[in-house]
């Protein structure tokens, strides 16, 4: 049967990926088919797989179709989870597409790749 695995960021440098994820997010590296092209992360509460690395040649997307929302709760938060990221080598993107009032902030990883920090406090409602 089908399942959803987990996403899979495409780096051009493995080692650095592992220290800036693992970092960021708090998880740990698995030894689970690891290879000079293939890294697994798994949360660090030992409740599974978060984020595969796996090394690319191919360019970074400027504006990519697929990427990881991290998620906070407050203002507070999204302000303190953009600093720790950027502090371990991740950087502020100049996103030319933000609507009014945005409730995201878009980085990317030290290899370009770009994830956004998500303040859920000034997401729109669904009604």
């Amino acid at each position: 049967m089908l399942r959803l695995g987990f996403p899979v960021i495409g780096v051009s440098d493995l080692p650095r990926a592992v220290t800036f994820w693992t970092a960021a997010l708090n998880l740990t590296e698995t030894g689970e088919r690891a290879s000079a092209r293939w890294r697994a992360l798994d949360h660090s509460d030992g409740s599974g797989h978060a984020l595969g690395l796996m090394y690319s040649e191919s360019p970074v997307e400027e504006y990519p179709r697929l990427h990881l929302d991290l998620l906070v709760d407050t203002s507070e938060e999204q302000l303190a989870e953009i600093s720790r990221p950027v502090e371990l080598g991740a950087h502020q993107v100049d996103w030319n597409n933000y609507p009014s009032e945005a409730d995201f902030v878009v980085l990317a990883d030290p290899d370009g790749n770009r994830f956004c920090v998500v303040d859920l406090s000034k997401a729109p409602s669904g009604s």
